[in-house]
């Protein structure tokens, strides 16, 4: 999987409003699916599938205890997004070249 590919799969995941207020919640630490659920009126299987959106992305961990899962921020997960987007908004410094098609300066 490429670099960008990668990137679409991390702000994919933060471009939800529940999963959004999914990881708003798990800023106080580990929950388990069941406590996530009723606040986000949401089905075990609607919250399944952003979970799955969300542990893909690499911004949450889950963990099974018995017929329960556990879900908590992963935060190299978070820091590895926050670096991703900052590489990707942070402009290369180099030699301008003319675009041919207008003349201007552009970053090479």
């Amino acid at each position: 999987m490429g670099a960008h590919e990668e990137d679409a799969r991390v702000f994919k995941a933060l471009c939800d409003p529940k999963r959004l207020a999914i990881l708003e919640h798990l800023r106080s630490g580990e929950k388990c699916a069941c406590v996530l659920q009723e606040p986000m009126d949401l089905t075990q299987s609607g919250l399944s599938y952003h979970m799955k959106i969300l542990c893909d992305s690499g911004l949450v961990t889950s963990r099974q205890e018995g017929k329960w899962t556990y879900y908590r921020l992963s935060m190299s997960g978070g820091a590895w997004a926050l670096e991703r987007l900052r590489a990707i908004l942070t402009p290369h410094t180099g030699q301008e070249t003319p675009c041919p098609s207008c003349g201007r300066e552009t970053p090479s």
